[in-house]
């Protein structure tokens, strides 16, 4: 079966990222059809890959891609496989579905979430678009709906989104969590326990490090965030205390050594899924998270983490103390095996069984 991959863009790294390349590493020779692509901001990690892009594909775009938004339906859709392949394997958050192909060529799409600005337009304010009308709103969920029909299967990588994919497409998707890497992130006994919580992910706006860092300035508690994105320089002033630490980029290897060394991981961000809340949990680290989205399908409340109510500082500060004084009714051995059960393995098979079919 001759199989090609498409994905949204390829400019920024993170769980997103990290599924697309579990799908390479399943078909090592199929290549990746992307509007975008920069290789040093996916951490050159689809070098091996033969990416095929769109008349989007340069500088300013791939450094200001929601600039260009109002092109990206044009741009997924001028992507033409005609009938070369068997099998397209879309995976995203929007446009990497909208590939074109020829009427004998199968699709599968994984999805991230439905395109959010389009069905969800209180997201934009977190990208202060000032480019996105009414009428393009329109335009993109109509074009969204469009695509979302296309795929012969859609599989969702959480309840949380295949109840969306059944909203806004009016179709059914089976669930299929994203896979842990156990090989990477895992709870290592000879690491100890240090004295910080972390906060991980890309930085922008609707992951909420500002609220992070506001109740951090107010507690004056050690606080460690990894991650970078068009928020950093505005994160950096927000910070008041010298006990919070921004450390950019890191490897996998010392991001697992985070892991096992945090008290938590703070998660106040409504999320699709949340790869690193799971990654977080292998390594045997308690999740201080949002009641809302993904986290409420890999968190156990009481037992591999605490739930915050809303997205407040005030809220976050409560179930941070409500976490010191419960900390060590945590037990790291089962919050590692509860992770266990997003296992990569699990994800291939049920890739393959779809496909086999």
């Amino acid at each position: 079966m001759k199989i090609a991959l498409a994905y949204d863009y390829l400019n920024q790294l993170g769980g997103g990222e990290r599924v697309l390349r579990v799908l390479c590493d399943m078909f090592p020779v199929a290549p990746i059809y992307t509007i975008l692509y920069d290789s040093l901001k996916t951490g050159n990690l689809f070098a091996d890959r033969k990416v095929i892009t769109s008349f989007l594909d340069f500088s300013l775009a791939r450094f200001n891609h929601r600039w260009f938004i109002p092109l990206m339906p044009w741009a997924a859709t001028s992507l033409d496989l005609g009938n070369e392949y068997d099998l397209v394997i879309s995976a995203g958050a929007g446009y990497g579905k909208g590939i074109s192909y020829g009427g004998r060529t199968k699709h599968l799409h994984y999805c991230y979430t439905p395109l959010r600005y389009a069905w969800e337009p209180d997201h934009l304010n977190n990208f202060k678009f000032k480019n996105i009308t009414a009428p393009l709103l329109n335009y993109l969920k109509k074009w969204d709906y469009k695509m979302g029909q296309r795929p012969d299967v859609i599989l969702a990588d959480s309840k949380f989104i295949a109840a969306k994919v059944g909203r806004y497409y009016g179709r059914s998707a089976a669930v299929l969590y994203p896979p842990l890497d156990d090989k990477k992130f895992f709870l290592d006994s000879k690491i100890k326990k240090e004295n910080y919580f972390l906060a991980v992910g890309r930085l922008v706006h609707y992951k909420r490090f500002d609220l992070i860092i506001e109740a951090f300035n107010q507690l004056q508690w050690p606080l460690k965030i990894v991650g970078r994105g068009p928020e950093w320089s505005s994160l950096r002033r927000l910070i008041r205390s010298a006990q919070i630490e921004m450390l950019d980029f890191v490897s996998d290897e010392r991001l697992s050594q985070l892991y096992n060394e945090a008290r938590a991981l703070v998660f106040p961000q409504e999320e699709d899924f949340g790869l690193v809340a799971v990654e977080a949990q292998a390594c045997g680290t308690p999740i201080i998270a949002l009641a809302r989205g993904g986290a409420l399908e890999t968190v156990e409340g009481g037992k591999t983490g605490i739930f915050l109510g809303d997205q407040s500082s005030d809220s976050l500060i409560a179930a941070l103390t409500r976490f010191v004084r419960d900390e060590d009714n945590f037990d790291r051995e089962y919050i590692a095996k509860h992770a266990r059960r997003f296992s990569l393995q699990n994800f291939k098979n049920v890739i393959n069984s779809v496909i086999s079919c």
